[in-house]
């Protein structure tokens, strides 16, 4: 399982894989730096298609096409909103990884892109929070599914690249 998640630093807009994950708000509209790298990689057609998906709940995932990405799927969720770390948040961002990990095997998508999910914007989820839930939830659903065969955490800067390297060498046995 370990071996099926990659970390990389990088654009997550470049990435070829058969999926990239946004990060995004409930109506697929707004969202941080990646959803807007993203909605501008992808063209106008994206943006189009989110206003006929409906809503994303905290927590879930919807399905679109990738437009002009490299990447023929998007999969959008959404991050809870970070108030005081109590109880529900990290759960709902687990929620999110296995939300997308999961329509992702539902669709016989191969590959998946993330980026750490709503460690981006105020109010963020800090980075020593949001990078353990990430990976644990990743490996969690990899040891227990084939698919997606190869699952890649593409960081954006070197502190989110080690925070979540860190979060690897700490889940491994």
């Amino acid at each position: 399982m370990v071996s099926r998640l990659k970390l990389q630093l990088g654009d997550i807009t470049a990435m070829d894989t058969e999926a990239v994950v946004n990060s995004t708000d409930e109506t697929l509209a707004a969202g941080g730096p990646v959803h807007v790298a993203i909605h501008r990689a992808a063209g106008p057609g994206l943006e189009a298609e989110c206003q006929g998906v409906g809503d994303c709940p905290p927590g879930e995932a919807r399905l679109t096409g990738g437009h002009n990405l490299a990447s023929p799927y998007v999969i959008h969720t959404v991050a809870p909103t970070w108030q005081d770390g109590g109880g529900a948040e990290t759960e709902i961002l687990a929620s999110c990884y296995v939300s997308a990990l999961t329509l992702a095997k539902a669709h016989g998508i191969r590959s998946v892109a993330f980026p750490s999910i709503g460690s981006g914007i105020q109010p963020q989820i800090p980075l020593e929070v949001a990078a353990p839930v990430a990976v644990k939830a990743i490996l969690g659903f990899l040891d227990a599914n084939e698919l997606p065969a190869q699952v890649f955490m593409v960081c954006f800067n070197a502190q989110t690249y080690q925070a979540h390297q860190k979060a690897l060498k700490e889940a491994l046995p």
